[in-house]
């Protein structure tokens, strides 16, 4: 008879034959919310750009690493992090007072900040920028990086705060919204007026994207949920509503202040009291090639005085008035003659062209990836643990469980981070970079030659782009587990009158038309604050005529769109777009005009659902 107390012991393969099945559904859960995008960005390349993938084994390799990275993030997520939170969001409030929770709750927002792997992406992003163009913008991004991070997690940590207070006490999220806003236009128009400031609009609305990622958003909701569920006497179904949007507002509010505080105190690059590096104005600043545009060079001229020598392809064109015939000779006198450069047409090979960056030293990525993981996961978990021990004084329940977690938190970071770097960046600003040869000629990087305009110079190439991305936008709304999970809700809340399939569409085709607006944005060189203020002052009229249920999901319909893959592809995509056009500063915006077109239009059908419930009810007295 056998012993019930006795162990079961498993072979290895045993083991094995147990775990597989679960790591594949979970590897395949990963699969499915990145392999159209990806696809989607690798047959645009090909098939409409006609250029080859330069690094493709490179980018496949960080694509593979994102999805592992992924799933052991997830997972360490879920095992670990999230019932830390979830404890001790249940424990604060039968053991400490208001002031402990609101601590605790600004300082959760702020560790989750420096754990959002998109956070490494924005650290990267000023190396692009011309700091003679946008002095401001080159020293956020470059010279005070750190503190653009601490002002981003500043602006979370009072979102957790006030979305706390919020849980405790029912209060609208219209008013907060409605002030918010406005404060932020007001900062943004004053901004949009200074030429120095300016810049800083798109890297201020971004950053509020930037945040509500894969940390932040399931540890703050962890918190309310456990908070709720000790102190609400209602429904704490709805608890996490409105804490997406708060932890995206007040970053925006935070950087917006950051920047216009170097303003005042002239510390930024160039000015009096900078203390970093100046650099030569030659390199720093964005040059277009001349054989692209068609145009001579000075340079030019001088060999043609000199030697009658015109390098390149070349066209000779001539007018002449007085033309005679002298001695059976041909003479024109007084001629015109105009050389006009031929724009080379690109002659890409799909075979010559490297799997692999040279420039990108393995070794160190994998530990700077390991290192950068450690530093954001580690102190928030020692946050976690000593509030839970210290402050608390309760055992850490289910222990093996968290630190198993932990330990697949960190390594599923330094996973995602080094797939980042290696896929999703490359291949954003690969395809970025390369965009603007369905409208403009441009120098290709990583390839030889030029390609474009491949759909003429006007509008058909520019719609090109613009559709590009709008597609780009849509299916990978689609793709995104979060948003199936907020229609399940959202569904459930409306009782029906707000179908899953509706909200989905809905949000898909706002992020779309955001992507494909701020595109636009950059193609035309347009300045952000004039489509970005109109735009959010709808959505506040639309907030202040809706209902309560649907301005809550309304609102954070934007921040389950802005994923772990989305971020990192759109944030590198744009700013290769604006690297390569002549006149154009930088390309961030683009995430801002995203976040805000699926408010609308999930706020703009919530109003219709809203009215066409109201009527059936009517008709059934």
């Amino acid at each position: 008879m056998l012993d019930p107390a006795a162990k079961v012991k498993l072979s290895l393969s045993g083991t094995l034959g147990i775990l597989m099945p679960y790591v594949r559904e979970r590897f395949m859960e990963q699969v499915k919310s990145v392999w159209f995008i990806i696809f989607y960005l690798v047959a645009f390349q090909i098939l409409v750009l006609r250029l080859p993938i330069v690094y493709a084994l490179m980018i496949s390799a960080g694509v593979v690493i994102v999805i592992l990275g992924l799933m052991f993030f997830m997972e360490g997520l879920m095992l670990g992090l999230m019932p830390f939170a979830e404890v001790i969001g249940s424990k604060l409030p039968q053991k400490s007072k208001l002031p402990v929770i609101l601590l605790f709750a600004f300082l959760l927002g702020i560790g989750a900040t420096f754990a959002e792997p998109a956070i490494a992406v924005l650290k990267h992003a000023g190396k692009g920028v011309t700091p003679t163009a946008a002095p401001l913008l080159y020293s956020l991004l470059n010279d005070f990086s750190n503190q653009l991070v601490f002002a981003v997690g500043t602006g979370v940590g009072i979102a957790v705060l006030l979305g706390v207070l919020r849980f405790l006490y029912g209060w609208s999220l219209k008013l907060f919204i409605v002030p918010l806003v406005l404060i932020l236009a007001a900062l943004t128009y004053g901004a949009h007026n200074n030429e120095v400031l300016n810049p800083i609009i798109g890297l201020a609305w971004d950053c509020g994207a930037v945040t509500t990622g894969p940390v932040t958003v399931p540890l703050v909701l962890a918190l309310g949920i456990g908070v709720c569920r000790i102190v609400s006497e209602g429904d704490t179904n709805n608890a996490g509503f409105g804490i997406v949007t708060l932890a995206s507002l007040f970053p925006i509010i935070a950087v917006m202040l950051l920047g216009m505080y170097h303003y005042q105190v002239k510390d930024y690059y160039g000015e009096r009291n900078y203390q970093g590096e100046m650099i030569e104005i030659a390199s720093a600043e964005k040059t277009v090639h001349p054989k692209i545009t068609g145009e001579f060079t000075k340079m030019d001229l001088n060999i043609f005085r000199k030697t009658g020598d015109i390098s390149g392809e070349y066209t000779v064109d001539y007018h002449s008035t007085d033309a005679e015939l002298a001695d059976g000779k041909l003479v024109l006198t007084n001629p015109v003659v105009v050389y006009e450069r031929v724009v080379p047409t690109s002659t890409v090979s799909f075979t010559d062209t490297e799997y692999w960056n040279p420039k990108i030293k393995i070794f160190e990525q994998i530990r700077a990836s390991i290192v950068t993981a450690g530093q954001a996961i580690i102190p928030l978990c020692l946050f976690l643990l000593i509030t839970l021990k210290v402050v608390l004084r309760e055992k850490i329940p289910h222990a093996d469980e968290i630190f198993v977690g932990i330990f697949f938190a960190v390594l599923g970071m330094a996973l995602l981070g080094l797939g980042i770097t290696l896929g999703l960046t490359s291949l954003g600003q690969q395809l970025g970079n390369n965009i603007p040869a369905a409208f403009t000629t441009i120098e290709l990087v990583g390839l030889s030659g030029f390609q474009g305009p491949l759909y003429g110079e006007g509008l058909t190439g520019k719609m090109v782009a613009i559709a590009f991305a709008f597609f780009l936008g849509y299916g990978a709304t689609l793709a995104e587990p979060a948003l199936r999970a907020l229609g399940v809700t959202v569904e459930t809340i409306t009782v029906g009158a707000f179908k899953r399939s509706l909200l989905i569409q809905t949000v898909a085709i706002g992020v779309g038309a955001g992507i494909a607006i701020g595109v636009g944005k950059i193609a035309y060189n347009l300045p952000l604050a004039p489509i970005l203020l109109p735009a959010y002052l709808l959505a506040i009229v639309l907030t202040v005529v809706s209902s309560e249920e649907f301005v809550n999901f309304g609102w954070d319909s934007a921040g389950v769109t802005t994923g772990p893959i989305t971020v990192p592809l759109i944030l590198a995509m744009g700013l290769g777009i604006g690297a390569n056009i002549p006149g154009v500063i930088d390309g961030f915006g683009v995430l801002a005009l995203a976040s805000v077109a699926p408010i609308i239009a999930v706020l703009g059908v919530g109003i219709v659902v809203s009215r066409g419930r109201e009527n059936k009810q009517a008709g059934t007295r």
